[in-house]
């Protein structure tokens, strides 16, 4: 509501009040509501719309406001941007939040404290980091001569930009670059400085005076408490899930990541309702606490014991049947490194994973469950082991434990165990053969360490100290082998921060092609302040792209209860190190608040018009264009950097090539006008009711491979389109130009649904009619490498569900899979048969093109084969890289990767472990299987074509 209509003409009633004087200053108030989240909001801003706001009672409170107003509306449009209002952060009763708050409030303001003193051109370099090529000074060759490339510049005058176009004779496809004119830059700069000064104000010359020093506390090494076993007391739990027969149990275990420290202990058993106490409520561990690790889990498991009767020849046989009810896990030692002691409450959660490990979810959050009014609560206590706090050392003291004997005995068998795959299990001769030639294993194989900690006894702490020693000296690994680090079986603080050390080498190109997964490992930091928090916080803030990508990929899932404090207070920090990028962010998120309403008034439509189809389509594509054309919707929808890709400007939208998809969601397929691309259209898709996060992984991957091809001197014209999740359900897709479906291709060329499927010739007459001459022997080489390349990633992806909607062709002849619903080799069925029988998709129609329609198999049809086994062999190379990128996703929450079981599958059609001879002998039975069962594509191909003929 605009100040003018709201606060002064309530200032103006006011007037008339005995009590008005009391009120002060008008600026010193503004307007509160509760929203539809149920929460109190503060109104700072008065930019916005009640509309967007939103306010569950058209009742609006005048309330005071606690500090300046700048600072109070940053504030707001943080907590507006992020989806989690701060003041939920500021109510939170917990010291750990509040000292990383505070830490990240105080390097946020010295941060842009430092940008306020820069000048524009390191301002420009600081935020927006050019991607340089790192061997810099080579010469560019056409690789025809040894003489320079050509270098030809197209300039085209555009007010004060110049659109610039080199053609390199080495690009098939060459870049698109923008000039902007310097003038156009400082004023970016200088309002970015301005917007920054509104809150933060430059660098005091008088620095605030030092704190006095805190008293120290008398505190005790674990290591002094060597007989001292560990043990927690049950008090009570509440609320617990359980039928009235049943007894209850607790069972506790203590791990560290994946590796149970020590045989679990275990409650008696408790009967009731729903509140229960235990008699033997001590929970004793066969472990001392000097040997507890920095990073031990505390794992619990309420589960009820029931009886099971059989009936066995004539005989009832009792026997127990134990269900789990619900898991909670929490961290032994503080954010501060100190034991914990005392009361402690936690709520549990009551979903489970695939894969327990003796009934407990080690793998699972060590957040509590935040819905409390329903969860099942565990009222636990730590007891008290001396009279002052228990810290864990720091490094330098462990150290003074470390008593190491080098071995420089060397074994055939150490090279054999550490070839394998990261899925490969160690057996206990193993694990000790490399930790007795751990010093070998420096020397020799380096990027071996992940096994090597898998060989480490986390429960001794002079294994502890050796190992921690030892690190100090490892030689640094190159950032795809450090990226397994990350993963859950490696908790240790020490190993991670190694990681995160061997990642600062990254390019910022190569971060971006990692950050999806980077983002999800935060889920396995058990602290708030954390190595990788910083790396990406400082990458993000050193390069704007970076910055949006790590803003929406938290951004997307803070409506998780597992991770949602988590990802808010790694997005404030950002937003506070990133002020002028506030509205940025925030223009694109009212964008996508106003599709999402479009995407719901066109659901709402159709089921209301259910009956008649014509009508139904009519009456909703009218009202969706009339809602884009109302100026609430125009101008927040316009000039935004697009959310795929930020380089993107999205100038305005072309309302009559806008529509939505007859698909059970509603997707929105919106076309944006881009004067930059001379006038060309971009489209992009929005959908809201489905989960894209698959699909972005996948598309990762093929990127990935598309990179590692391109490495090794292989472009096999892969089209990784942009995807990517913007919140709860909700995402955008890019749309690809100049591309249709090969169901479409194939229903155009025929008069019979049934029969389009079978016509081999329709595909190669749709890119006769697009291309001629020299290009439509271009087209069938895109084609041909293009149709390799996804013959290859959707193999080794165990990508399912490839019917004729799913595969598409562009004019220019490259050939692209979309929607990936089901990955991993979940391929789908009907009455327990299996619809896809092929390795993958290569039809006769697709053979037609390659060998440019003529029968037999040709030169080309050889060329083609010889693309697809170069290519499956570059992928084997990197196997482990493909195993630990699926690995590091597993707590996603995404339907098809819940387990290591999932990750198999990519182990085997990689043939990983075996020869390349044999691997290659692998793949080329499943390539004449492809061939010789294509027959099975079709018909279902034709089932596909019948079933969307009568859908229409």
């Amino acid at each position: 509501m605009p100040r003018l209509a709201g606060y002064i003409l309530l200032w103006k009633q006011a007037q008339s009040f005995p009590l008005f004087p009391a009120l002060g200053e008008m600026e010193s108030h503004m307007f509160e509501c509760v929203n539809q989240a149920a929460v109190h909001e503060e109104l700072e801003d008065e930019t916005r719309r009640l509309c967007d706001i939103r306010p569950f009672l058209p009742v609006l409170k005048l309330v005071t406001r606690n500090c300046g107003r700048a600072e109070r509306l940053l504030d707001s449009k943080i907590g507006v941007l992020i989806g989690k209002g701060l003041h939920e952060l500021d109510a939170i009763n917990d010291q750990e939040v509040k000292d990383f708050r505070s830490k990240m409030f105080r390097m946020s303001e010295e941060r842009m404290q430092r940008v306020q003193m820069m000048t524009w051109m390191e301002w420009l370099q600081a935020c927006f980091s050019p991607q340089l090529e790192t061997s810099g000074g080579a010469t560019i060759t056409d690789g025809v001569a040894e003489r320079p490339a050509d270098l030809k510049v197209i300039i085209h005058f555009d007010q004060s930009q110049v659109r610039l176009k080199p053609c390199f004779p080495l690009f098939s496809c060459p870049p698109h670059l923008t000039l902007v004119h310097t003038s156009t830059v400082k004023a970016m700069f200088d309002k970015e400085i301005s917007a920054i000064g509104a809150v933060v104000s430059r660098k005091s010359s008088n620095p605030p005076l030092p704190l006095p020093p805190k008293r120290r506390v008398p505190t005790v090494s674990p290591r002094k408490l060597e007989c001292d076993l560990f043990k927690i007391v049950l008090v009570s739990g509440s609320k617990v899930n359980a039928e009235e027969t049943a007894k209850v149990q607790v069972r506790a275990g203590l791990f560290h990541g994946t590796e149970l420290l020590c045989k679990p202990a275990v409650s008696s058993e408790s009967s009731g309702r729903s509140d229960h106490t235990w008699k033997d409520s001590t929970l004793e561990f066969d472990i001392a606490v000097c040997d507890l690790p920095r990073m031990t889990r505390l794992c619990f498991a309420i589960y009820a014991v029931m009886d099971k009767v059989k009936k066995k020849s004539g005989k009832k046989k009792k026997k127990k049947k134990k269900k789990c009810l619900s898991w909670v896990n929490t961290m032994v030692f503080d954010y501060k490194g100190q034991l914990k002691t005392g009361d402690i409450i936690l709520h549990c959660w009551s979903s489970f994973p695939d894969e327990l490990e003796e009934m407990l979810n080690p793998i699972g959050t060590i957040q509590t469950n935040p819905y409390t009014e329903n969860a099942t609560a565990l009222h636990i206590h730590f007891p008290e082991y001396s009279s002052h706090p228990i810290i864990f050392p720091p490094f330098d003291k462990v150290r003074q434990h470390d008593d190491l004997m080098n071995t420089e005995t060397f074994h055939i068998e150490l090279k054999e165990i550490m070839e394998r795959d990261p899925l490969s299990q160690l057996c206990e001769n193993e694990k000790d053969l490399i930790w007795t030639l751990r010093y070998d294993c420096r020397e020799n194989f380096p990027q071996s360490l992940p096994k090597l900690l898998l060989s480490v006894k986390w429960s001794k702490h002079e294994d502890m100290a050796q190992l921690q020693a030892l690190l100090q000296i490892w030689p640094k690994l190159s950032p795809r082998d450090a990226l397994e680090l990350l993963d859950f079986n490696y908790p240790d603080q020490y190993v991670r921060e190694y990681a995160v050390g061997c990642l600062s080498d990254m390019s910022d190109e190569e971060l971006s092609q990692y950050l999806l997964q980077l983002v999800q490992v935060l889920r396995y930091e058990p602290y708030y302040d954390c190595a990788l928090t910083h790396f990406l916080l400082q990458r993000a803030q050193g390069n704007r792209k970076i910055g949006h990508f790590l803003f929406w990929h938290l951004r997307s899932e803070i409506h998780m209860p597992a991770v949602s404090v988590q990802f808010a207070l790694i997005l404030e920090a950002y937003c506070r190190g990133s002020i002028p990028h506030i509205e940025v962010l925030k223009k694109q998120v009212e964008a996508l608040s106003k599709l999402k309403s479009v995407n719901e008034l066109i659901k709402l439509g159709t089921i209301k018009n259910a009956r008649s189809k014509t009508k139904e389509a009519m009456l909703t594509k009218e009202a969706m264009m009339t809602c884009l054309r109302q100026s609430g919707y125009s101008e927040t929808l316009s000039d935004l950097h697009s959310p795929l890709n930020p380089n993107i400007l999205l100038s305005g939208i072309n309302v009559e090539k806008c529509r939505y998809m007859d698909s059970k969601m509603k997707p929105l397929w919106i076309v944006y006008n881009n004067k930059l691309l001379g006038g060309d259209t971009r489209g992009i898709i929005f959908k809201n009711g489905d989960d894209l996060r698959q699909d972005m992984l996948t598309l990762q991957i093929l990127r990935l491979m598309d990179l590692l091809w391109k490495e090794a001197n292989l472009d096999l014209r892969i089209v990784p389109y942009g995807c990517l999740a913007t919140g709860d359900r909700a995402g955008l897709i890019e749309v690809v130009s100049s591309a249709d479906t090969i169901a479409n291709i194939q229903l155009t060329s025929s008069n019979v649904a049934a029969a389009a499927a079978f016509n081999k010739d329709a595909l190669l007459n749709w890119l006769k009619e697009r291309n001629s001459g020299d290009a439509l022997e271009r087209a069938i080489e895109e084609f041909t490498l293009s149709c390799a390349g996804y013959c290859v990633a959707t193999y080794v992806l165990g990508i399912g569900d490839r019917h004729s909607d799913n595969i598409m062709v562009r004019s220019t002849g490259q050939l692209f899979h979309i929607d990936f619903g089901h990955i991993l080799g979940n391929f789908k069925s009907k009455f327990g048969i299996k619809r896809e029988r092929v390795p993958f998709i290569l039809t006769h129609d697709f053979i037609h093109v390659i060998q440019q329609g003529k029968t037999g198999y040709t030169e080309k049809f050889g060329s083609f084969r010889q693309y697809c086994e170069e290519a499956y062999l570059i992928l084997r190379k990197n196997g482990t890289l493909f195993i630990t990128l699926f690995a590091l996703m597993l707590t996603a929450g995404l339907p098809e990767l819940t387990s290591v079981k999932d990750i198999q599958y990519l182990k085997d059609s990689l043939a990983l472990g075996k020869t390349d001879d044999e691997a290659l002998k692998q793949f080329r039975q499943k390539f004449d299987e492809a061939l010789r069962e294509s027959w099975t594509t079709k018909v279902n191909w034709m089932a596909h074509n019948v079933a969307k003929d009568n859908r229409s």
